[in-house]
């Protein structure tokens, strides 16, 4: 009796207040949640995946040691994934990375590459930003990762050291000056011997991931790979 009464509520809720879809405001219709089933259909998913060579990799060629890289989306200048992030980052829509880390779980657990890692480390926030945001916009994609996968998801063990104004318009060279020695972690003793998942929103030139992957690789012998939501093309 509850469980219908609840669904003639949230279906009288649904028609006052319609759910309308992040990619193109129509309204969703039964069993559609954030986007409607076409743009879900439209979304740019990379296919790539943690075994073989792709481009995510090759953007951290030369650069730093990690085992491997892979990005779930692309991300274009205009876009439903541009539109999802924008939400998620600014908007506190949050069930937006639980969507894409379940989306993404779903098939990266079916990956034996991945099958032992051990945490699953989001790219952190200053503790300044992070109070005035009032969240980290990669942190339920990271838990629902992490979920998947069978991992902890810490959010602990990596943090930054200083606050620096936001990287958009910064040109490749001044982001990797600007992103150098700007993270550190905790307790090197915790990631030791570790496999470490580290996990950010969009990727465009890696600044920020090498430098976090940097601090990271202060632990002995530990393994690193690196997954985003979307990657810049």
């Amino acid at each position: 009796m509850l469980t219908e009464l609840s669904k003639i509520l949230n279906d009288i809720n649904n028609i006052l207040v319609p759910t309308v879809c992040f990619g193109c405001n129509a309204s969703l219709r039964k069993g559609e949640r954030l986007l409607c089933t076409v743009c879900r259909n439209q979304l740019p998913l990379t296919d790539y995946n943690f075994t073989d060579e792709n481009p995510v990799d090759r953007i951290f060629y030369g650069r730093i040691d990690i085992k491997k890289a892979n990005s779930f989306l692309f991300f274009t200048p205009k876009g439903i994934a541009k539109t999802l992030i924008h939400y998620l980052k600014y908007k506190n829509q949050q069930e937006i990375g639980v969507f894409l880390g379940n989306w993404w779980g779903e098939i990266l657990k079916e990956d034996s590459t991945l099958k032992e890692i051990d945490y699953v480390i989001p790219v952190p926030l200053h503790k300044h930003k992070l109070r005035k945001r009032g969240y980290n916009q990669v942190s339920a994609f990271g838990k629902r990762l992490a979920f998947h996968l069978k991992a902890h998801y810490a959010d602990d063990i990596l943090f930054k050291t200083a606050n620096t104004r936001t990287q958009t318009k910064k040109s490749r060279l001044g982001r990797w000056q600007n992103h150098n020695a700007l993270f550190s972690i905790v307790d090197a003793t915790v990631l030791q011997h570790k496999r470490v998942l580290l996990i950010d929103d969009v990727l465009t030139t890696g600044a920020t991931l090498e430098s976090c992957a940097r601090a990271i690789k202060k632990a002995e012998d530990v393994t690193i790979y690196i997954a985003t939501m979307a990657v810049t093309i």
